[in-house]
């Protein structure tokens, strides 16, 4: 159970990064949810453990790590349409 739950705070928080970049993320739920794993995984890197908790994610690093994947995924994918 604990494992579904995990999938569905990263796909929210891939989304919510989405929706503050004003970006669609590519994969659509799919993508969120690895936005929003790969983004708790980068937050965690530059940030400690702050905010609160979340069946093992911290929601504050997780979103800035997902805001800056997004933000780096958009700009590749813009340069790659070019």
């Amino acid at each position: 159970m604990g494992f579904i739950l995990y999938l569905i705070i990263g796909g929210i928080i891939g989304w919510l990064a989405g929706l503050i970049l004003g970006r669609d993320i590519p994969g659509g739920i799919i993508g969120n949810i690895i936005a929003g794993i790969i983004g708790a995984w980068i937050g965690g890197l530059i940030f400690s453990d702050m905010g609160p908790v979340i069946w093992g994610m911290a929601i504050i690093p997780a979103l800035i790590g997902a805001i800056i994947l997004v933000a780096i995924l958009s700009l590749i994918l813009k340069s790659m349409r070019r």
